[in-house]
């Protein structure tokens, strides 16, 4: 299958420091729904850095062979608390596909009603982010994402503080995007039992690629004990 991205020996070392990551390779087909996992410090944030182009290997090669890219940052409280309505949150998502300047084009409404549809939100269109649950708060900024119709969605930390259920429910909701958008997505968390059973391979990182697979080869010891599985 065709790439989405694909990491060639890749290290990594802040200043002159330790290496965070050493001679990691990974390939990402499209349409792959990939989770990235590992212990804090485990070099997992400076691999999604090094994907997002934020920085440079020390050594080895970062390729992309996508144009359109869609990244999740982790959630800011900030953000949360300003008088945004769901929809003009989604809109300023739409800013890499539209003119700097002047009204929205009917694409561009077209391509935000749509994006929070798909996010299950379109009846909580005009309401303030700071008046909806954690999980509905992670739609909106999941929506966000998708209104730059991205071919490679990023998503850090996406679960960082909403409950088992939301985490659950936001897990099928990225499923349901893979497969309805044909969209690859990069799950970067130090916890994966929400996305266990829709993932296609968890890649564990701790300064190197542990464990790359199917989550059904995980060792029993790694799988995570607050969600269940049959």
């Amino acid at each position: 299958m065709p790439l989405a991205l694909r990491l060639d020996h890749v290290s990594f070392s802040y200043g002159h420091g330790p290496p965070v990551l050493r001679d990691v390779d990974l390939e990402v087909a499209r349409g792959e729904f990939v989770a990235i996992a590992g212990p804090n410090g485990g070099g997992k944030t400076t691999l999604l850095r090094l994907v997002l182009g934020l920085e440079e290997p020390s050594s080895g090669r970062v390729e992309l062979f996508v144009r359109r890219l869609g990244y999740l940052a982790q959630r800011a409280q900030a953000g949360i608390d300003a008088p945004l309505t769901v929809r003009e949150l989604v809109t300023a998502g739409r800013a890499p596909r539209t003119r700097l300047l002047g009204p929205l084009s009917v694409a561009d409404r077209d391509a935000v009603r749509d994006a929070i549809d798909r996010v299950g939100l379109g009846t909580l269109a005009d309401r303030r982010l700071s008046t909806l649950s954690g999980g509905q708060q992670q739609r909106a900024f999941i929506a966000k994402a998708l209104a730059a119709e991205p071919e490679l969605l990023v998503l850090d930390e996406p679960t960082t503080g909403v409950d088992v259920e939301a985490q659950e429910a936001i897990a099928e909701l990225l499923q349901r995007l893979r497969s309805e958008l044909d969209m690859t997505i990069l799950y970067v968390s130090h916890e994966f039992g929400a996305v266990e059973s829709f993932v296609q391979r968890i890649v564990l990182v701790r300064g190197e690629v542990v464990f790359d697979g199917s989550p059904s080869d995980l060792p029993d010891v790694w799988h995570d004990p607050s969600h269940a599985h049959a």
